[in-house]
């Protein structure tokens, strides 16, 4: 087992090495500059549009606007915002937190063109049900099916790392370490709280996560922001620790690249997802009348994830200064007891529900990117046995060790992230024109509402 955890990690070293993390944070730069820094310009106009009640029902779609953005943020909104941002601290220091935001503010304009890609390039399976993703952009738009083939087979296959193991592994050492349950005892009940949901289809989803996601959010965030609020004074000063430790040997100045920088970036994707192609696939089946006006709503579940609630928990936890004794194992419990330290008796049991409903909200949602990869490589007949066997992984991940299981999964994102990047950036081109198009009609529709 050693050995296997010892050619684990050196895969995932390599894979997350200066190269991708290059290439990640590189083509978030690239859409920005290219796009003219519309995440900037446009994030009031999309939280509106996010969160509006105004649906147009004559818009081809399965699900409405909301329910997609809750869908996606059920996938990304989980232990990466909670178990992922203590990794990230513990093993990078706290400097890792600057380069996360550093990743989430270019990543909202990776998301975005990732969903103009999703929704134009999307079709009708046999069931009338929407199909998109980057094995369809890439299929379709660069006609390169071996590549879109790879995204399919490995996103298949990430799926099973941080959508269900990774999950499932955090919220079994939370549960156990709180309330003193097994770990197959938790395993169990997830696998059969998933399978209650995911049987029933993306609509089924959809509602879950409709319903969940909101609830679980304003809790964290809200029992978050009153620890930040009662030790304001701590704020700048932790900030400041945040910023100068992201300028340091360790961080990678002054050598190729270091823990700070590579976790730092690492984690943050891990957390939004921006750029492994996995986001877009949810978007694809909302119902929309241009691709840019769901790709907008796409992009703020960037902000939303990393910027507001992995904020949330880096400032708590650096506040908290209990990281420096925490190994890479122990990491699962660092923010528990952090928010134990600011409320004590309550902190940990808050953290540890708001865990168990984040990761099964994640759990969801990644079953159907999971799923929609796998019927891309083998048609419907293999759509019911992965829904099974993402239910059988969701105990499996319960009972094994944590830091093998992150390994897998970062190994995994790494793997489906390459060919979508490279779509991005051959179809750049393709997402300007849409991009330009949307604001010459959002335009015109503003001249007639005046």
């Amino acid at each position: 087992m050693e050995l296997l955890n010892l050619y684990i990690s050196k895969i995932n070293g390599f894979v997350w090495g200066p190269w991708m993390l290059t290439l990640l944070v590189g083509t978030g730069i690239f859409l920005t500059l290219r796009l003219g820094l519309l995440q900037f310009r446009t994030l009031p106009y999309a939280l509106k549009l996010a969160f509006s009640p105004r649906q147009d029902k004559r818009s081809e779609g399965d699900i409405s606007h909301f329910q997609s953005l809750m869908t996606a943020l059920a996938a990304t909104i989980g232990t990466g915002n909670i178990v992922g941002v203590a990794t990230a601290i513990v093993l990078g220091g706290p400097g890792a937190v600057f380069w996360m935001w550093v990743t989430a503010i270019f990543g909202m304009a990776t998301k975005y063109g990732e969903a103009v890609l999703a929704i134009k390039y999307r079709v009708k399976d046999e069931k009338d049900e929407m199909a998109g993703g980057p094995m369809y952009y890439i299929a379709h738009g660069l006609g390169w099916k071996w590549l879109a083939f790879l995204f399919a087979l490995f996103g298949s296959i990430a799926a099973f790392g941080i959508g269900v193991m990774v999950q499932t592994n955090s919220v079994a050492g939370a549960v156990h370490d709180t309330f003193g349950v097994d770990y197959w005892k938790t395993g169990l009940i997830l696998a059969i709280l998933t399978a209650l949901v995911i049987l029933g289809g993306v609509k089924s989803i959809g509602k879950a996560t409709g319903f969940l996601v909101p609830i679980m959010s304003v809790c964290y965030i809200l029992a978050g922001f009153y620890i930040i609020l009662i030790n304001i004074n701590l704020v700048p000063e932790t900030v400041g620790i945040i910023v100068s430790k992201a300028f340091t040997a360790k961080a990678g100045f002054g050598a190729l690249l270091g823990t700070t920088i590579r976790y730092g970036v690492a984690r943050g994707v891990f957390s939004n997802e921006a750029g492994l192609g996995s986001a877009p696939i949810a978007a694809a089946a909302a119902k929309t009348d241009h691709p840019c006006r769901q790709a907008l709503v796409s992009m703020t579940g960037t902000f939303l994830d990393t910027i507001v609630v992995c904020s949330i928990t880096s400032i708590s936890l650096v506040m908290a200064n209990l990281y420096p004794t925490f190994t890479k194992e122990e990491a699962a419990t660092l923010t528990s007891q952090s928010f134990d330290h600011f409320l004590p008796g309550v902190g940990n049991i808050i953290v540890t529900v708001g865990l168990m409903l984040f990761a099964y909200s994640t759990v969801l949602g990644w079953s159907y990117y999971g799923e929609k990869c796998f019927y891309y490589l083998v048609g419907r007949k293999g759509i019911m046995p992965y829904r099974l066997a993402f239910c059988v992984a969701a105990f499996v991940g319960a009972i094994l060790k944590l830091g093998i299981v992150w390994d897998i999964a970062d190994t995994a994102n790494g793997a489906m992230a390459i060919p979508n990047l490279i779509a991005l950036l051959a179809l750049s081109g393709v997402i300007a024109a849409e991009t330009k198009d949307f604001f010459q009609l959002r335009a015109k529709e503003t001249s007639v509402n005046n």
